[in-house]
């Protein structure tokens, strides 16, 4: 363990999604366990969501003027050389102000201008790559950093190997002891005996796809004797929000207790973002898989086939929705050694000390200081 002496000052960067953002926050909530008196700043991107989020972990947050490259040509797209510059040339004074022991990146778009700076002055920098297959910001940070911490086998591909560490994504503690609230799960979300529950997730904004889908199978769900725990996001609720009034349906914009959510389902519907992806190895339910194709280098899906990959769950792509979803979401729904063994596999892949063993990397950092 490194002495506490002295008062460690810890800047971190990761926002966009709740992907990037809450592992960064699970990071420098355990080093805040460890080290009490440390400093911490987060740097996020203006008007994306690490900018209230963060604070309201109870964390300070200075916010860039980033944001990512759009894939297909647009008039944004002019401006992001300006973005860069501009970012970088703050990212250098936020560094110079604050003098940071350590620099963590855990992706999005800030953590890019930001990692780059802290490493290339000499200050020990870590990155942890959430997926299986890296973007282009962690890839090129992945040359400059000390540590690269991943959460999938095989990404020696990308980075320099030397560099890798497996730890998992970070997770949500309460997460660890689902198995023991399943009666908890079903009361507080009032769900009737002698049903199945679906969870339906989409992402920390809600899916537009995965929500059509959810409303034009209601009645196929009900021959199925399934009842719904849907969380549509909060861009959707207003237009979802109606079926709350329909037997069997519940809609939520954004669920707060998701221990109890997951301990109640019985399947689950969702995205393949890397921090859902490590969260539903824990929980260990039969899970059915919509990657979002509309995401960097396409890694939702890259992420679901290495849990499909290993009869773990099922993958089904957007384009193959209407013709696959009923017929393999009836299948699972009748055969309870499928629904077993998707369980048992998905959970052999868990990696529940992401959190801590990240820290334990950071703490080495520290001593470098």
């Amino acid at each position: 363990m490194v002495s506490s002496k002295k008062t460690y000052k810890i800047i971190l960067s990761g926002g966009g999604t709740g992907g990037h953002i809450y592992p960064a926050i699970a990071i420098a909530n355990e080093l805040k366990r460890r080290f009490p008196d440390a400093e911490f700043l987060f740097v996020g991107a203006l008007g994306r969501m690490e900018m209230e989020k963060v604070p309201q972990a109870g964390y300070k947050i200075q916010g860039l003027w980033i944001s990512g490259i759009q894939r297909k040509f647009t008039l944004r797209n002019l401006s992001f050389p300006f973005k860069l510059m501009s970012s970088l040339f703050k990212s250098r004074r936020i560094v110079r102000k604050f003098k940071p022991d350590v620099a963590i990146g855990t992706g999005g778009f800030a953590s890019g201008p930001l990692l780059n700076v802290a490493a290339s002055k000499g200050i020990p920098s870590l990155i942890q790559e959430q997926n299986s297959y890296p973007g282009v910001t962690n890839r090129i940070l992945g040359k400059k950093v000390n540590k690269i911490c991943v959460a999938y086998d095989g990404l020696e591909r990308f980075f320099p190997k030397e560099k890798l560490i497996k730890t998992g994504n970070p997770i949500r503690r309460d997460l660890l002891e689902i198995g023991n609230k399943t009666a908890e799960g079903k009361a507080a979300f009032n769900q009737k005996t002698g049903k199945y529950t679906l969870l339906v997730l989409g992402g920390s904004l809600g899916s537009k796809r995965i929500n059509e889908l959810v409303e034009k199978e209601l009645d196929f769900f009900d021959t199925q004797n399934v009842q719904l725990i849907w969380q549509c996001g909060k861009l959707y609720y207003n237009q979802y929000k109606i079926y709350n009034h329909q037997e069997n349906v519940q809609v939520h914009a954004f669920i707060n207790e998701m221990d109890l959510a997951y301990a109640a389902a019985d399947f689950i519907i969702s995205r393949a973002g890397a921090s859902s992806v490590s969260e539903l190895c824990v929980v260990g339910k039969p899970v059915v898989f919509i990657p979002s194709p509309n995401v960097a280098e396409d890694h939702q899906t890259k992420n679901a086939l290495a849990i499909a990959d290993r009869d773990a769950a099922l993958l089904i792509k957007e384009s193959d929705l209407e013709v696959d979803f009923e017929n393999r979401f009836s299948q699972l729904v009748a055969a309870p050694e499928k629904q077993a063994q998707l369980g048992k596999n998905i959970k052999q892949l868990q990696l529940v000390n992401a959190t801590r063993d990240i820290a334990d990397e950071v703490e080495k950092l520290l001593k470098l200081s």
